[in-house]
């Protein structure tokens, strides 16, 4: 495995433990949906929160959550939707974003709630 792909799956268990700790509850992780994903599916009181997880080894290119675009959030939301429809839920649903920068084997964690809208 490509070493970016291996900081992007230690990124995602680092975003699992992380919200764990802040008492949420992780339903799924890697929903697929065709060809559409959404990294984290979690419930926190009576919200759905869909998570993006965004890993990088530096900022100099930028923040991790800057990457997340356009097409990325129609492709979270359509998991997410299929998500809901396939289990029939019924809860309010947020859409947050996990940004971590990894360094000297220690990872910081910036977590947005309410990162975007359904597009």
């Amino acid at each position: 495995m490509a070493q970016h792909n291996d900081l992007g799956s230690e990124g995602e268990k680092k975003a699992v433990a992380y919200l764990k700790s802040k008492g949420y509850t992780i339903l799924k992780t890697n929903f697929r949906y065709i060809k559409n994903e959404v990294d984290i599916i979690a419930q926190f009181q009576n919200q759905l929160i869909a998570v993006e997880v965004k890993t990088r080894s530096s900022r100099d290119y930028g923040n991790p959550q800057d990457f997340v675009k356009p097409q990325q959030i129609k492709s979270i939301v359509t998991a997410v939707n299929t998500y809901i429809e396939q289990r029939n839920i019924d809860l309010e649903v947020r859409f947050d974003i996990i940004a971590l920068i990894a360094a000297n084997n220690t990872f910081e964690i910036e977590h947005i709630e309410d990162a975007f809208l359904p597009l």
